[in-house]
């Protein structure tokens, strides 16, 4: 159950970070569709998928709201890091690379 909970949080991190490192890729910044749940793991590979209304809903017990701005960053190596976000330079940094 505990790493469940990681995981639901590591895709909700992921709502403000994949759109970011996805436009070096694609060229565009796309947002996640409803229902749509992303895992980032710590090697930074990251997966996406929809799960059946059931799935979803089990998952929604266990999800909390994103209340602020979030970013994640990988190192040179590949690994996925969480970068602190709580005062309130971080967060205008961080809003500015989300504009």
């Amino acid at each position: 159950m505990p790493s469940i909970k990681l995981v639901a949080i590591a895709a909700l991190a992921a709502l403000s970070v994949s759109p970011a490192l996805a436009e070096d890729a694609m060229g565009t910044m796309t947002m996640m569709k409803g229902g749509q749940v992303t895992a980032i793991m710590p090697d930074g590979h990251m997966g996406t998928m929809t799960p059946d209304a059931k799935a979803s809903a089990e998952m929604m017990k266990m999800a909390k709201p994103i209340k602020h701005c979030m970013m994640m960053m990988t190192d040179a190596k590949g690994k996925a890091y969480m970068i602190d976000t709580s005062t309130k330079e971080a967060q205008a940094k961080c809003e500015k690379m989300a504009m």
